[in-house]
This record gives C-alpha cells, sequence and structure tokens, in this order.
C-alpha cells in the first residue's frame, strides 16, 4: 500500500490497506497498515438554511471547509466511513447497513424502527382531523435504510435538513429533470419522454402525482397546514408550515425505494443454471469450480455465507434447508439455528454470543470502527446480543427490538446451561443457579437447551471482571456481505482495504489481519490448505461461477437511468486545480458520467474492480 487522503487517486499499489511480507502467512512481519476506508464520495457538508423549492439543484447550506476533508485550503467532499455494499438481493437482508442499523421494522420516519421513540406517520382521520401515529412495517429493513442517506451530513445532506423539507424541494418537480431516462428503461420507459434514438431527459410526470397513484389519499389528503410543523421563518418559504404530503414524505421515499430494490433480485449465475449432484455440487460447473465449491465447505466458508443468498444475513438463515441437504451449503456438523441471538464457544476463549449474519473476522481494530458493537444516537446498543445479555440479567427495558425477546434459549446452536449437578467452565449448571426457557418448546434446535441462569446468576455473572461465559461478540462485527456476484462489487470489506479476490483469499488464509476478541468464534483461523495455487484459482472460479450476467451487463432489472457521480476533484491529494462553484473555498468536483441504458444492457461487460486501477 501507498499514503492515501483526500482526493487521492487510487491505484493497484493502494491495497491492501494491511499487508504481510508473506500475505498468506498469519506471522509474517506486517509491511503496511493503514486507517484509512475506500468508499463513496458525499456532500461538502454545512448547516442548512432553506431547500431550493424551484428548479436549482443545490440546497443553500452555510458550507465550509471540513477540518479533516480538505486539501491544502480548499475542502473536498466526505467520504463515507465504510465501503458501500451492494444493493442486488439487499431485500433479503434481516437487517441493512454494515452494523445492522437499518432497522428490520420499518418506522415511516427514520432508519431505527422501535427504537425512535419520535417516529411516525400522519394519517388523515375520517372526521377530518390528523393524528400522528406508529408504523411497524416488518422485514422492511431497505426501506429504514432508504431513509438515512438522504438527511445524513457525510453523503447526500447537509446538517439539520428534515424529511419534510426533502418532500418540500421534490414533490412538484419531474423524476430525473437533469438526467437522461432510456426509452426502453425497464422500469421507467412507459414515463420517458425519450423515443427511440432520441434520449430525453425526465420523466411525463411529477412526484406528486406518483404518490397519489401509490398511497392511500389519507396519507397525502389533508389541505391544511399547521399541524405538521414548519421551517425557519428566514427560509425561502418564509416559513410556510409543512403539508401532510411534505410531513409524511419519509414514508413515500422509503417505501418507494424499498419496492424498487426488490426487483434487483440476482438468480441467475452459472452456479445456479447447473444441475447438482446427490450431495449437492453444481456438475455443470468446471472441475476446478467444483473443487472450489468443496474447498469452501472445507474451509467453513459456509457456515457464514450460508443458503441461496451466500449469507445467514438474510431473513431466513436456511437452518432448516441446511438440515435437509447440509453438503448443499456447508458441512452437518456446522449447521445455524434461525433465531437472531445464537451461543458459539471456544475452548480457550469462553462461550460467547453473538447476532445472527455478523461476524468479526479482524479486517480493522475495534477500536478503529466498533460495527455493530455500537450504539443508536438513543444510548441503546445496535446488537440484539447486548440486549439479550440484559434480558437475560432481568432488565427487561434494555430490550429495544421486539425480535430479543422471542430469542428461544433452545433454538440456539449450543446450550448455554446444563441439567447438572457439577460446576462447568463456559456453561451455567444447577451449582451456579438456572431455570427452564418461558417459551414453549415445540421444533426446538436444540432440545436439551432449554435452561437459562437465573436472574441473580446472570447478574453476578456480569460482575465478574474475566467472565468467559456471557460474552458478547458485538464489538468489531459486521453484517455478512453476500457472495453473489462478488467478482464485480469491489473493493471489499467494510472499509473497502482490498482491491482484489485474490487479496480476499490471502487474508482469510492468513486468519485475518487483527487478533479482536470475537475473531476466535467466527471461524477465521490459519488456513494453510489454500497456500496452493491450485486451490486458490479452484476457490475463485467457484465465486466467479456466482456472478449474474445481467449484473455484469447492466440487462434489465439491472439497467438504470444516466448518472453523474462526483469522483474527486480537479488536482491531486497535494493541490487543487479549481474552486467550485458553490464556494470559492471548496474545491470543483470530476464527474463520473454513467449513461442511461435500457432493458437490453451494455455491449461491453462491467469489470471487476481491479480492472479500473492504473
Amino acid at each position: 500500500g501507498t499514503p492515501h487522503g483526500p482526493n487521492y487517486t487510487l491505484t493497484r499499489n493502494s491495497f491492501p490497506f494491511f499487508d504481510r511480507e508473506n500475505p498468506s502467512e498469519e506471522f509474517s512481519p506486517v509491511i503496511y497498515n493503514s486507517d484509512d476506508v475506500a468508499s463513496s464520495a458525499g456532500t461538502f457538508g454545512g448547516a442548512h438554511r432553506d431547500v431550493s423549492w424551484f428548479q436549482t439543484m443545490e440546497d443553500s447550506c452555510d458550507r465550509s471547509v471540513d477540518p479533516v476533508f480538505h486539501v491544502g485550503a480548499k475542502g473536498t467532499r466526505k467520504i463515507e466511513p465504510r465501503n458501500t455494499p451492494t444493493v442486488i438481493n439487499a431485500v433479503f437482508n434481516f437487517r441493512n447497513f454494515w452494523d445492522g442499523r437499518a432497522n428490520n421494522i420499518f418506522n415511516g420516519s427514520s432508519p431505527w424502527g422501535d427504537r425512535d421513540p419520535n417516529a411516525g406517520v400522519w394519517i388523515r382521520n375520517v372526521n377530518g382531523t390528523v393524528s400522528k401515529e406508529r408504523l411497524q412495517l416488518i422485514n422492511s429493513s431497505l426501506a429504514s435504510q432508504s431513509v438515512g442517506p438522504p438527511l445524513d451530513n457525510f453523503e447526500m445532506s447537509c446538517e439539520n435538513r428534515t424529511f419534510s423539507d426533502l418532500g418540500r424541494k421534490l414533490l412538484f418537480r419531474r423524476p430525473l429533470e437533469h438526467q437522461h431516462v432510456h426509452w426502453n428503461d425497464s422500469v421507467l420507459g412507459d414515463l420517458a419522454f425519450s423515443s427511440e434514438g432520441q434520449l430525453k431527459k425526465g420523466l411525463n410526470t411529477r412526484y406528486i402525482q406518483l404518490v397519489m397513484e401509490a398511497f392511500n389519499p389519507k396519507y397525502w389528503s389533508y389541505n391544511q397546514r399547521g399541524a405538521f410543523g414548519a421551517p425557519a421563518a428566514s427560509s425561502q418559504t418564509h416559513g410556510l408550515p409543512y403539508s401532510q404530503v411534505e410531513a409524511n414524505f419519509a414514508m413515500f421515499f422509503g417505501l418507494a425505494l424499498q419496492m424498487y430494490q426488490s426487483t434487483l433480485i440476482s438468480d441467475d449465475s452459472p452456479f445456479d443454471r447447473s444441475a447438482v449432484n446427490a450431495v449437492g455440487t453444481p456438475i455443470d460447473l468446471s472441475l476446478s469450480a467444483q473443487r472450489g465449491m468443496d474447498l469452501f465447505r472445507e474451509g467453513h466458508c459456509s457456515l457464514c455465507h450460508t443458503g441461496p443468498t451466500f449469507t445467514n444475513a438474510a431473513v431466513a438463515t436456511n437452518g432448516i434447508l441446511q438440515k435437509l441437504n447440509p453438503l448443499a451449503f456447508g458441512n452437518e456438523s456446522f449447521r445455524v439455528s434461525t433465531t437472531v441471538v445464537v451461543t458459539l464457544q471456544n475452548a480457550n476463549a469462553g462461550a460467547m454470543f453473538h447476532d445472527v449474519g455478523f461476524s468479526a473476522t479482524g479486517v480493522t481494530p475495534n477500536e478503529n470502527d466498533p460495527g455493530l458493537g455500537g450504539i443508536d444516537p438513543f444510548g441503546n446498543p445496535l446488537s440484539f446480543t447486548d440486549q439479550y445479555i440484559q434480558l437475560l440479567a432481568g432488565n427487561e427495558n434494555a430490550v429495544v427490538d421486539p425480535y430479543v425477546s422471542d430469542v428461544r434459549p433452545c433454538d440456539m446452536d449450543i446450550p448455554m446451561a446444563l441439567n447438572i449437578n457439577t460446576p462447568h467452565v463456559f456453561k451455567f449448571t444447577h451449582v451456579d443457579g438456572i431455570q427452564q426457557q418461558t417459551q414453549d418448546t415445540d421444533g426446538c434446535f436444540l432440545p436439551d437447551g432449554i435452561y437459562i441462569p437465573t436472574v441473580a446468576t446472570a447478574l453476578a455473572e456480569l460482575q465478574k471482571p474475566n467472565r468467559r461465559r456471557f460474552l458478547s461478540a458485538a464489538k468489531g462485527s459486521f453484517k455478512v456481505p453476500t457472495l453473489r456476484n462478488v467478482e464485480l462489487t469491489g473493493p471489499y470489506m467494510h472499509n473497502g482495504g482490498m482491491a482484489t479476490l485474490e487479496q480476499v483469499i490471502e487474508f482469510y488464509t492468513r486468519g485475518g489481519n487483527f487478533p479482536v476478541p470475537a475473531v476466535e468464534f467466527a471461524k477465521v483461523f490459519n488456513q494453510p490448505f489454500l497456500n496452493l495455487p491450485q486451490q486458490r484459482e479452484d476457490i475463485l472460479n467457484f465465486l466467479k461461477s456466482l456472478t449474474d450476467d445481467r449484473v455484469r451487463y447492466e440487462q434489465a432489472p439491472f439497467d438504470h437511468p444516466e448518472l453523474f457521480i462526483p469522483h474527486g476533484h480537479a488536482g491531486d491529494n497535494q493541490i487543487i486545480a479549481d474552486s467550485s462553484w458553490l464556494s470559492e473555498a471548496l474545491a470543483a468536483d470530476e464527474v463520473l458520467h454513467i449513461p442511461a441504458v435500457g432493458a437490453e444492457g451494455l455491449d461491453q461487460p462491467v469489470l471487476p474492480f481491479e480492472d479500473y486501477l492504473e
């Protein structure tokens, strides 16, 4: 690797961000270590003053040079603190974002589900009044995810902009008014002004019309203002109070994005098209890819990258499917349960709870990014595990996600307590004080796992400074990404610190980068059998068999309108060549132009990330 910084142009030599002299050897000398993140360009930041209600794109903000993101005296765009994961097949994830903060329950207002005490949507009642009511849409993590970035001052917004402001800005505009839309766009073609051979900008509708067509009038038809708050009196609209349709714009926005992203299902790769033999091997793949799948199982990759989505972060963790055909997705001895919290055990460290779908693999030190071990804006842990441990200790008020209260101990991978009268170093027994679970036991994953510590026992264990039975794997854990189309989704890991799949394989061969406490429970350890070149090639070919050509060629449903992506600034990481039209203090943008694509897709394929690096 080489030193990075704002406006640095990544090259092949920039990766990986952590490197050893022999990248496959666990104890080889470290030759490079960076805490940088490779991610998407965001905003210049600044305090929000007012939205642009008419034709200009930029909101009115008090922008200034950021103390971190600048080159010399010129401010640059902020960069996201984590690498951006794919949205393809993301609809299957129980929670979204790397740290799981996009809640499974959509509250219509924010990413936080039931955690947000102020969330709700405005309803027009039959008596002509309006009231704010709680919304609880389950399995809607993509909607929760969708309402995060538009107000984030790193990603898309100035500080303190609201969704009501955003509704005011967009509702009476034409969608995509500054972008070409292909006449044969699989979603928008019927609304496009374009015709065959002549691309035009925008759609023949307005956002307000789309909202009125898609949503029940009780969410937008109240025609009085005043109940929904107002912007500052100094705004372009002089403090005009918000309308109901503006106040509910977060719900419209979140559900619309969720419905669109729900169409982005990739399920037509060579792996999918292949016939399988009696033990689940896809026999139409190359012999190398078949061997690679065997290595994938032997290396325990399928413990986390499991089932049809190749991630146990999916809504169903495929526990039942694994029981029926264990060799298809992993070894029979490594089945997974379908609960949201499970226990794991390590002979050296103890017993540890972890959130299903999240894993600590030691990509970066925990102090760099706590991941799932972080907290929400209300002071609650993001992790289900940390809530569950508090629940066992009698603190029911610590549970802010309803799924935690539904966890049955008998559905965990291993029992946390044993019905015996002798002490055990990792498990609770009658010597400590145990009791049976209060839930039913029908269809338990582990019929003998019905015991839990008493509240007094749990509290006593939590007081121990070196406890080994109530450990949490949350800190430093991140959502397990899907492996579908992984050939095209670089750079890899939550910090974007690996450019190639070869570097990812080296990472797992040496057993990770850093010995974070939970890594022993994540089944990440030195895998010397992957040192052989043929074995690496085999597992690489298996991973490439998961690429859907519709994704590779941006064919429907993966086609899209014209896009303009901020792509650094004129100059480099040492000097800025020009100033932005927004402010003399800010750097001029360079823009990556991505043309509109219709349902038939591209003539040339999208390439792996490393192929775009010099």
